[in-house]
């Protein structure tokens, strides 16, 4: 018998579940995700599970992490200050592909360097200019993007190496996370993967020592993007690729409690809602690489649309005459779980706003300190806000100007600062639906918002109760909007799938409107709704849809258990090109070699493919590995007969994770 422990760090709960012979859930249990230090919180999960279960943690045969870290921070625009070192681009570079974006204002320098498409040197690095900037960054991390490094990885590596020698501190290239061209596109994850780096050891490193110290001894897996399983030390180099981790691992852990082939997948969680299609049992893979938020990357990852759309989603009063709500992207800690963790204070705070004659523009808000956090790099202001945060402040009492409330959404940025506001969780508290924290303090809350006034100088709701509806009717509207867009994608229609999905033609064949013409609509597939407050909501996605919607037991806990029946997988992709007749170039990291028959290079290629995958699927931990080769080469008719362009190969090395004896 082996017993296999899952753990999933969301927004909001830490979840961690115990599995027998990879066939039955033996025990679950939850804890609140403490973002100060994230290892509390899966120490009080793994603590709670193995006493539930009477488990001895020492018969722990594996430990498996899937965590929405990575994705949230992404979402948020959180993360550790990074450096951009482009090579060989132009400044004009910086502004394709939401590059600017990504770096959100962070140093970059602009070199000369580079190879062409056949991998030859464009110029000579500026290694003294390098030297000279790197001396002089604050950063976290830095990332290297050279043109044509997949081609020719010379100049990224020789920069790599300058700067861990110069600063120490981590460096990404972007030909280790991607073989495919498009230059800006791979800085771009490597810049997100810089920002994650700090963000993502520390919650590996904490994760492991708790384990340690809690007495498990079984070796650490990580899920990855595509649902796949890695080692904790692959996933503490390249964090970019556990984008989506969370909601990869809710695919594997849907397929196995439900047996379902073909559904739509919804994972509801703090501060996303994750939405995928499950094809004949197998999570599609999204072709263009990971999109999160505004970006998107070349990380090999599910086909997954990810909505800024939680429990814990910022509510936002509209403006214009009727007012009305409107949720994300942005996620607070929900008033009722500061109540609950602060207790009495929170609520005489809100009684105390209440009394006031006039509606304050910060009323039912509150501020935090994340400690622990590394605070380099901080403007004047910004660290003038940060040193008056003093434990859990109302956000009235701190913000004195208009410049002031924009340090701190960078504070907030950042991840040092968490502010507190209403929130759908806290409109499930007012309903009933929802008793796990302060429920008063969420009543409060909403009552605050409630006496808002909208253009037409009424009220913005007549109660705490009426505003919650409203809340809650949002939340089932747009999740509803956020389903009928990702089958829209998927179907491949050609307007585009936000527009279809708020057709007046769809909504009137929802609601089955019926006259001179009829109308009828509704989603075929089943949708699976996972997430510890799916019950509060998807039944009323499910009628929107007219469709079916399965919530399975231990859905609550789906991500965890994702984490623990998958499979390691590892791939390495590498391209054949031909940059003179008769001339076959195989583009490989120690540079480029070149063959006289394409069929040669495309064998010798596949043979440093599939040794790299099956070593990296080794240190990954697997166990009974096979390698699979696959050749996408592209041809052209000319003059009679076929000229070879360049040929793709692509190594997997799969197997099973290596269970503790």
């Amino acid at each position: 018998m082996s017993v296999v422990l899952g753990v999933d760090t969301g927004g909001t709960f830490t979840d961690a579940v115990l599995i027998r012979d990879e066939t039955v859930v033996i025990a679950k249990a939850k804890a609140l995700t403490t973002r100060a230090d994230l290892a509390v919180g899966i120490g009080a999960a793994v603590t709670a599970v193995l006493a539930e279960a009477g488990v001895a943690a020492a018969d722990i045969a594996m430990a498996s992490l899937s965590t929405t870290l990575a994705t949230n921070a992404l979402v948020e625009g959180q993360g550790g200050r990074v450096g951009l070192v482009y090579v060989g681009f132009s400044e004009r570079d910086l502004e394709t592909q939401g590059l600017s974006e990504a770096l959100g204002g962070d140093p970059v320098v602009v070199l000369a360097g580079g190879h062409s498409h056949a991998g030859g040197a464009l110029a000579a690095l500026d290694v003294a200019a390098l030297e000279s900037w790197a001396r002089d960054q604050e950063v976290s991390a830095f990332a290297v993007a050279a043109q044509f490094a997949t081609r020719n990885p010379e100049h990224e590596l020789a920069a790599r190496d300058l700067l861990r020698r110069v600063t120490g501190r981590p460096v990404t290239c972007s030909h280790e996370l991607s073989a495919r061209l498009g230059g800006p596109k791979r800085a771009v994850t490597a810049v997100l993967n810089a920002r994650l780096i700090g963000l993502t050891h520390r919650l590996i490193a904490r994760a492991e020592e708790t384990l340690r110290a809690l007495g498990i001894r079984a070796p650490m897996m990580v899920v990855r993007g595509d649902g796949a399983l890695i080692s904790a030390a692959q996933a503490q180099q390249r964090p970019i690729e556990t984008i989506l981790s969370g909601p990869a691992a809710s695919l594997v852990g849907a397929r196995w409690l439900t047996g379902a082939r073909d559904a739509l997948v919804s994972d509801i969680g703090g501060t996303t809602t994750d939405i995928a299609l499950l094809r004949d049992g197998v999570p599609m893979i999204d072709p263009a690489g990971a999109q999160v938020g505004r970006f998107r990357t070349m990380v090999e990852a599910v086909a997954m649309r990810t909505y800024g759309l939680g429990g814990d989603s910022e509510v936002h009063v509209g403006e214009g005459l009727t007012g009305g709500v409107s949720l994300g992207p942005r996620r607070v800690l929900p008033v009722s779980l500061v109540g609950f963790e602060h207790g009495a204070s929170v609520c005489q705070e809100l009684e105390r706003q209440l009394r006031n004659p006039v509606p304050g523009d910060h009323d039912g808000r509150f501020v935090r300190l994340v400690e622990g956090q590394d605070t380099g790099g901080l403007s004047a202001r910004e660290a003038g806000v940060l040193a008056r945060i003093e434990g859990l402040m109302p956000l009235g009492a701190l913000l004195k100007t208009r410049l002031e409330g924009q340090a701190l959404q960078r504070l907030v940025g950042r991840g040092l600062v968490q502010v507190a506001g209403v929130t759908p969780t806290d409109a499930v508290h007012v309903l009933g639906r929802l008793s796990d924290w302060d429920t008063d303090a969420a009543r409060l809350a909403l009552e605050l918002m409630a006496r808002r006034r909208i253009g037409s100088g009424e009220r913005l709701a007549g109660s705490a109760a009426a505003l919650a509806e409203r809340i809650v009717d949002e939340m089932t509207q747009a999740t509803g909007r956020a389903l009928l867009e990702t089958a829209f994608t998927e179907e491949g229609w050609d307007l585009p799938a936000a527009e279809l999905a708020r057709h007046p033609l769809l909504d009137a064949g929802l609601r089955r409107q019926s006259g001179i013409l009829a109308f009828d609509a509704r989603v075929a597939l089943p949708v699976v709704g996972l997430g510890a407050s799916a019950r509060c909501y998807y039944p009323a996605v499910g009628k929107m849809l007219n469709g079916v919607v399965e919530l399975p037991e231990h859905g609550d806990v789906a991500n965890a258990i994702g984490a623990v029946v998958g499979q390691v997988a590892m791939r390495r992709t590498g391209v054949v090109t031909a940059p003179a007749e008769g001339r076959y170039r195989v583009h490989l990291t120690d540079g480029p070699q070149d063959f006289s028959a394409a069929e040669d290079a495309m064998l010798r290629l596949e043979s440093v493919l599939g040794s790299e995958a099956r070593a990296a699927a080794e240190a990954a931990g697997a166990v009974d590995i096979s390698v699979t080769l696959r050749r996408d080469v592209k041809v052209v008719e000319a003059e009679a007969r076929e000229v070879f362009i360049e040929a793709v190969v692509t190594a997997e090395a799969s197997g099973r994770p290596r269970i503790a004896g």
